[in-house]
This record gives structure tokens, sequence and C-alpha cells, in this order.
């Protein structure tokens, strides 16, 4: 049976990766200095202003929001006024408030405590917020990613790196790609198309741009074999030069499925950036990752898709679904992940040190796939095959 998969990933110039890059490096600098912060900042940005807008609960003394905020849009690349938004020249305005008392009490005092329940230590933080949330592992890539979102991000990172390096200095800071891969009885086999969407200076020439993207980026990234036959398209309006938060309004959250795994299984609708770990839309994201990619590394199953869904002021998660796609046994499989994980927040929080400023390195080209990252970890194998 033939199927075809796409996804998606963009630059770090990217208006919404803007913002979320922006929120994160808030979140980091509340958590260098008390790693008990509880944050929720959300980011709007568009031509010449930035807003930045959230939930703050830390014994942080000063949150320099306008240094950060600067500092972010200057990595991002905007360092240029010609753009219409750089990191000196646009406005940054802050509207921060206390965190709801009505939340703190669920996050502080969970239902097992208020239940009467036997005080264990992890039983102390409850779930930020209701929801389900999603985790995902594959055997396709060495990463246990995706083949198509794993090919988008190393597209974009590539696009990226050719206006860094000036290789080819044409090149803006927004950008964005996506991969159409064909799957045969379940394996890929060939990829369909690739659309790369590059901002330029209005100088360049267009054959010049697209022949640039082609060789510099595109045959770097896609294997031959996979490439030979498929449809290239580059700037298919012919022209990108307005980019940015100058061509689009950026917001934080905009790019949950980029994040993620490219559409290859359902999202809970929770988006990551600027959230600190007892918002489980967060860390039992990042969780449910580091389950699904031990049960596949441990030979239980070949895919795996996890749900887990929580309850607000709850520590205990209310469900656990458990779908292998017919490579494995769901009931052994969900078994066995009962049996070794700790669903619950606190679990979480001290499982996979989210105490720790590590989120700007999350903020781009997906949050899944590093191997840097404490949920990429490979340490619970033996205790599943046990």
């Amino acid at each position: 049976m033939l199927r075809t998969v796409s996804s998606e990933s963009v630059t770090e110039g990217h208006p919404d990766k803007v913002c979320d890059y922006i929120a994160d490096s808030v979140l980091d600098a509340a958590l260098e200095k008390d790693g008990d912060s509880r944050i929720a900042c959300e980011v709007a940005c568009s031509t010449g202003l930035v807003a930045v807008l959230g939930e703050f609960d830390t014994a942080t003394d000063f949150i320099d929001v306008q240094k950060i905020a600067r500092g972010a849009i200057e990595e991002a690349g905007y360092t240029d006024p010609e753009l219409g938004f750089s990191a000196s020249g646009c406005a940054v305005i802050s509207a921060i408030n206390g965190q709801s008392p009505d939340i703190s009490r669920g996050v502080l005092k969970p239902l097992e405590l208020r239940d009467g329940g036997k005080n264990d230590k992890y039983d102390a933080i409850g779930a930020g917020d209701q929801g389900m949330m999603f985790g995902y592992a594959c055997s396709e890539t060495e990463e246990l990613m995706p083949l198509p979102i794993t090919l988008a991000h190393k597209l974009t990172k590539a696009l990226a790196a050719a206006r860094k390096s000036n290789e080819l200095p044409f090149l803006r800071p927004d950008g964005k790609a996506m991969v159409a891969l064909d799957y045969e009885n379940g394996a890929p086999v060939r990829v369909r198309s690739v659309v790369v969407s590059a901002q330029h200076s209005p100088s360049v020439d267009e054959h010049k741009l697209k022949e640039g993207v082609t060789e510099c980026v595109i045959k770097r990234v896609v294997p031959e074999n996979l490439l030979r036959g498929a449809e290239i398209l580059i700037n298919p309006t012919g022209r990108f030069v307005v980019g940015g938060p100058a061509g689009d309004t950026g917001v934080t959250g905009r790019k949950i499925i980029v994040d993620t795994y490219g559409g290859a299984i359902p999202h809970g609708g929770g988006a990551f950036s600027g959230k600190d770990a007892s918002k489980v839309d967060r860390s039992a994201s990042y969780y449910a990752r580091y389950v699904c990619k031990n049960l596949v590394a441990a030979g239980l199953c070949e895919k795996v898709m996890l749900q887990v869904g929580y309850a607000i002021g709850k520590a205990r998660p209310v469900s656990l679904f458990v779908d292998t796609f017919g490579t494995g046994d769901d009931e052994k499989v969900k078994a066995a992940a009962e049996r070794v994980f700790d669903f619950r927040p606190a679990a979480i929080i001290d499982k996979l040190g989210l105490k720790a400023p590590i989120y700007k390195k999350t903020t781009n080209y997906g949050h899944f796939g590093k191997k840097d990252l404490p949920w990429e970890k490979l340490d619970a194998v033996d205790a599943l095959k046990a």
C-alpha cells in the first residue's frame, strides 16, 4: 500500500519561532536563579514591536525582559534595521502578572494530598492543567523519529547554516521547508516533493537563488536515492524579500506540529515554549517521548504512540493509551510502560532534570531527536527488558 506523508520545518528567523525563542529565553533566565519558577510566557511580534506577556511566579528579583528579548532577536539573525525588524530597532513592551491562585493551589496542593494520600514526594505537585499529551518513536531513523520531519529539520538547519556561513550571502533569516515522502508497506521509499521558501535580498537573481538552495541545501540533506525524480519547488511565488515579523505577525505556540512529529501522530493541542515543567503540556510530552523511545529501543515494538491524560491539580494521570500500530502487543507494551515509568509531574521533573535552564536548546528545529536532551536518553531499556 502506498501512502504519502508530509512534514514541515521553519528556521529560527520565522516570526513564530522568534517568539518561541524569546519565551524560552525568559524561562531560562528565571530558572537560572530559581529552579522552582513557574512561568507561562507568551510573546507576539510584528513590524518594530515585541510584546512579552504572561504569568510569572518566581523568587527571582528581576528578569530583564528588554535585554533578554533583544538578545534572542539578535541570535535569530535580525540585526539589520533594513529588514523592518531588528534587535536594536524594535520596541519591547511587557505585561506580566503573578500566577492565578486557583492554578497555584492545584499545583502545590494536589488532589492526592487533599484526599489524604500517602504523602509520597512525587504526589507533591499536581498537573498544572488538564489535557492529553502524546509521545511517539519509530525505527525508521537513527533518532527514532519519522523520516519526513527529520529531513525537514535538516533542510531548514542547512538553510540557516548557508546564511550564517555566508555561503549563500543573499539569504535572510526567515525560511521554511516541507518534505513529502512516499511509503510502501510502511517503509519510506522516495521523496515525492521538496518545498523550500527562503527569504532573500532584493538584488539576487531568481535562478542563482534556486541553484544555490538546490546545491547547498537540498542535495546535501536529502539522500540521492530518495531524491531521484522528486519535484523541487523553491520560492514558488518567485519572490520572498519581505519576511520575518515585518512580513507576518509571530506568536508563541503556533508551530506545535513542527515542534513534535510533523503530523505523524495526533497532537493534544498544548504548545511548549515559555512554559515551565509544572505545565504538563510540556513536561508530559517530553516524558511520553522518553517512554516511547525506550520502548522501541528495547525491541518491544517498531513504532509506538502513547497518549497520557491529566486533570488539573491531580498528580496521577487519569488515562494512558498505547498503540504500536501492529508492531507489538499493545497490552504488554502498556504494562511494561506502567511498570517502569512514573508519569506524575514531580517524578517527571526529577527524572529529566526539568528545573534546569535547558529550554533555549529546544526551541528551534524540533524538541525531539536531539541527542543532548534528557528525554532522548535510552537509560530504561534494560528495565523494560527485565
